[in-house]
């Protein structure tokens, strides 16, 4: 498969086709895809919800400025980031290398202390900031696999959060959703998906040095 020609064919779909359903196992892909993205400190303070339920996202279309895509794609995914980011997602992190690598934990324990220590020193604003920004990288790697999986999809961050949160119930799983990720199948009537890809050329947007 060519990886670019499969980037010039993805675009943000418009409208989906409600009747057709990503299969099992293309579901299983990113969701697996999801969680091999490369995040800061491989800490994983990201959690990614995925909504089926044609009721459920049906309702939350009035939360996303009635883009119907939100309801006509065949799943919603939603990035979302912790509330709280402390020590004990760096134990974890580490418990988690200990059981998988068998490092010793001597060995992990220096940047284990230190990783500790900058997670404590930094302001809750700076920890949101940073978290949002590593919901971008995951958000990026989905959309390539969904490219190169022949999957649709249309990556927003137009839609009300605090809406969001209340309706599915993430504050109370100390989790804010920061953006989304309808995927799915272009309808065939979407005017979009004809149109060429509009970029500047390459000599333009690279620097060689």
């Amino acid at each position: 498969m060519n990886v670019i020609e499969q980037l010039k064919w993805r675009y943000a779909t418009k409208k989906f086709d409600a009747t057709k359903s990503l299969s099992q196992e293309q579901l299983s892909i990113l969701k697996e895809a999801f969680n091999l993205t490369a995040l800061s400190y491989g800490l994983q303070t990201l959690k990614l919800v995925v909504i089926e339920n044609k009721a459920k996202r049906e309702a939350l279309v009035e939360h996303s400025y009635n883009q119907r895509q939100v309801a006509d794609a065949s799943h919603l995914l939603i990035l979302c980031i912790q509330n709280e980011i402390d020590e004990d997602d760096v134990n974890a992190h580490f418990e988690n290398v200990m059981a998988i690598r068998n490092t010793p934990q001597v060995v992990l324990e220096p940047f284990k202390n230190q990783l500790k220590s900058t997670i404590e020193t930094m302001p809750k604003t700076k920890k949101t900031d940073w978290a949002i920004r590593q919901a971008y990288i995951a958000l990026g790697n989905l959309m390539t696999v969904c490219a190169l999986e022949k999957i649709d999809s249309c990556p927003m961050e137009g839609f009300i959060p605090e809406a969001y949160d209340k309706a599915l119930g993430l504050s109370e799983k100390g989790l804010q959703s920061v953006l989304l990720l309808p995927v799915g199948f272009r309808a065939k009537d979407d005017m979009f998906s004809t149109l060429k890809k509009v970029r500047k050329s390459i000599e333009s947007t690279v620097i060689d040095l």
